[in-house]
C-alpha cells in the first residue's frame, strides 16, 4: 500500500497480514508480488500512477475521475492505446448498482421502445469544505454523465446549465442547486438536478422515459414507521448507505476479471469521455450558453462499447 502519510496507511492496513506500506507509489508498484493496482488517491495524482502502472503492465482499478482534465485523460487513453490492450478499469460504480443494472437490462431489451429522456436527481446533505460550483458538475454530475452514456449507449454531444436561485443552505458563492441538460447523438435528452446542500438526505434517482413506457429507480426502500397518526420514512444521509453494495460488486468484479487475465467494465475511454463532457458542462455554467462536446477521435482499442 502507498500513501504519502505513512501513519494513515498503517492505520488502514492494521490487522492485515503480508501488507507493506510505502510513501511513494512507484515503490509500491515495484514491490515483490504486486500483480494489480487499485488507485484511490485524489484525482490530480491519478495520471502519474496510471502511466506508471501501464509501464509495468499492471491492470488497474482507478477511482473516478480517471484524470480531472481532459488533456491529461487523453494522454492516459493514448498511452493505453499504444500498448494495444486494456489495462484500466475506471470506478464508475453505478454500473454495478442493482437498480441501475436492472434499468440497463430493461432499456437494452427494448420492451419500452426507444429512450427519449432521462430525468436524474443527485442530492447531498451538504458539500465538503472547498467544494466549488464547477465541482457540482465535474465531481457530482460526472456520475450521471457516465450513467447516461452507459444506459443509453450514446455519446453526449452538448451541455446547457441553468442556474436557479442558490439555496440559503449553500456556502456563500456556491451556485447550488444547478440544472444540467445534456443532448445525445441520437436525439435523447438527459436532465440532472444537482443539489449538494439540500440539508435533508442523500438521494440519487433516475427515470427513463421511452416511447412505450417509463421506468424509475432510486426511490427509497427503507423502514417506514407509522405511529400516532403519522408516518416517517428513513432518508439515507450519505452515498455509502445507498451504494455500499455497488462498490463491493465493482471491486469483486475487477478482482475476478484480473484473475482471468481480463479487463471489464468502464475503461479509459469512458474516463476520458466523462472528463470532456464535464469540461463542456463547466464552460456552460460559466458562460450561460449551450456548449458542444468535442472529443478526440476514439482509438480502435475502444471501438467496442464497454458494459
Amino acid at each position: 500500500m502507498a500513501d504519502p502519510a505513512a501513519e494513515r496507511a498503517e492505520d488502514a492496513v492494521a490487522g492485515l497480514d503480508s501488507v507493506t506500506v510505502h510513501t511513494e507509489a512507484a515503490a509500491a508498484l515495484d514491490a515483490p508480488g504486486v500483480a494489480a493496482v487499485l488507485i484511490a488517491s485524489p484525482g490530480p495524482a491519478h495520471e502519474e500512477a496510471l502511466l506508471a502502472a501501464f509501464d509495468r503492465g499492471l491492470p488497474v482499478l482507478c477511482e473516478k475521475p480517471m484524470v480531472p482534465d481532459s488533456t491529461g485523460a487523453l494522454r492516459v487513453v493514448e498511452a493505453e492505446a499504444r500498448l494495444g490492450r486494456r489495462l484500466a478499469q475506471i470506478g464508475f460504480m453505478r454500473r454495478y448498482d442493482t437498480e441501475y443494472r436492472r434499468l440497463k437490462a430493461l432499456l437494452d431489451g427494448g420492451s419500452l421502445g426507444r429512450p427519449l429522456m432521462l430525468h436524474c436527481t443527485h442530492r447531498n446533505v451538504s458539500s465538503p469544505a472547498g467544494f466549488t460550483s464547477a465541482m457540482l458538475i465535474n465531481s457530482s454530475v460526472s456520475h450521471e454523465i457516465d450513467a447516461a452514456r452507459w444506459l443509453l449507449g450514446q455519446e453526449l454531444t452538448a451541455v446547457t446549465v441553468l442556474r436557479p436561485a442558490s439555496s440559503a443552505g449553500a456556502p456563500e458563492g456556491l451556485i447550488d442547486p444547478q440544472f444540467v441538460l445534456f443532448e445525445t447523438e441520437r436525439g435523447a435528452l438527459v436532465d440532472v438536478e444537482v443539489f449538494v446542500n439540500c440539508g435533508f438526505g442523500y438521494q440519487v434517482r433516475c427515470e427513463a422515459v421511452c416511447e412505450a413506457g417509463s421506468a424509475r429507480i432510486g426511490d427509497e426502500h427503507t423502514m417506514v414507521v407509522t405511529s400516532r397518526g403519522s408516518a416517517a420514512e428513513e432518508v439515507a444521509q450519505d452515498y455509502l448507505v445507498r451504494f455500499a453494495d455497488a462498490y463491493d460488486r465493482e471491486v469483486q468484479a475487477w478482482v475476478d476479471a484480473t484473475r482471468r487475465g481480463q479487463v471489464t467494465g468502464p475503461g479509459a475511454w469512458d474516463g476520458y469521455a466523462a472528463s470532456v463532457v464535464a469540461e463542456a458542462g463547466v464552460r456552460a455554467l460559466e458562460t450561460g450558453g449551450r456548449v458542444a462536446v468535442e472529443p478526440a477521435p476514439r482509438p480502435d482499442l475502444y471501438a467496442e462499447v464497454s458494459r
